[in-house]
């Protein structure tokens, strides 16, 4: 079982190398590959197989699991105070992507959001009529694993209940990280207003001192933005972790594989042309996001 909520904001380990971001870059597209053209398709005809046995299933959701966290692993090896500005406007994520980021990577709701979905699959099939469109979709799937149908049907109530625990931890754990972020920047503030104000009641405004000013304030400042940064990464890797827990293995892999497919879906080119053509979101980066 993952670790409880109360356990992600306490000791950072520091990274003995870490990457630089163009190598991150690199690191990124391979690792996408490897999600989109492997593990993806493992864990596709693990669910969708008859012949599938159900240790091979266990062990691709293993495989996705790893892969997915291994991901949020890496990235903490990219987080020093140089790095960050970089990490937190990503240039591997496209226009797409930007609106569902949170401090630089996707927001946990996320993954309580693609949850729910599932969750609530059945409620929303049983209010809807029967019609003729609906019995030519049920004939797709006939072929489909009876497990597969049945993962998210009658739900018991200890798993409702600990997915709304996670819920609750997330609506504690995101606007206390925000809250850092706020406090950061109003330390920041405050200080350059100060020193600037000074500057200029003893006409001493010149270039050279401001900038100094203003990097010494940075670098003392910026530790914490880097804490804040890996204690993001930690509550995504323990939602995901958490849910992959209390789900059983068919509702793990049909997770694991909705999420998957989110993230490759960002990267259809269909899509992306289609959202620049309709322009619905006015996107400005990801840092204020976290807002």
């Amino acid at each position: 079982m993952p670790k409880p909520f109360s356990s992600l904001f306490f000791s950072r380990k520091k990274a003995p190398q870490p990457l630089q971001p163009v190598a991150f870059k690199e690191y990124y597209t391979n690792w996408f590959t490897t999600l989109n053209n492997t593990l993806l398709p493992l864990i596709n005809q693990s669910l969708y197989s008859s012949s599938s046995p159900p240790a091979l299933l266990c062990s691709h959701i293993d495989l996705l699991l790893q892969h997915l966290l291994s991901y949020y692993d890496t990235l903490d090896l990219v987080a020093t105070q140089e790095h960050l500005p970089q990490l937190l406007f990503p240039s591997w994520r496209n226009s797409l992507e930007i609106p569902f980021l949170f401090l630089g990577d996707l927001h946990p709701y996320l993954f309580t959001n693609l949850l729910r979905s599932f969750l609530d699959q059945e409620d929303s099939e049983e209010e809807e009529d029967d019609s003729d469109e609906e019995e030519e979709d049920d004939d797709d799937f006939l072929d489909r694993p009876w497990q597969v149908e049945m993962a998210w049907k009658n739900v018991p109530k200890s798993l409702m209940t600990r997915v709304e625990q996670i819920e609750c931890g997330l609506r504690l754990m995101v606007p206390a990280l925000t809250d850092r972020i706020k406090k950061v920047q109003g330390c920041f503030v405050g200080r350059i207003a100060g020193d600037w104000v000074g500057f200029c009641c003893e006409g001493k405004r010149e270039t050279v001192k401001v900038k100094a000013v203003i990097e010494e304030a940075m670098k003392e400042e910026m530790e914490e933005m880097v804490t804040v940064f890996v204690d993001a990464n930690r509550l995504r890797k323990s939602v995901i972790t958490e849910i992959v827990g209390v789900l059983t293995h068919y509702q793990a892999a049909l997770f694991l594989q909705g999420l998957a497919q989110f993230l490759v879906g960002f990267r259809d080119p269909d899509l992306i042309a289609e959202f620049k053509r309709t322009n619905n979101f006015s996107i400005t980066g990801g840092f204020h996001l976290a807002f």
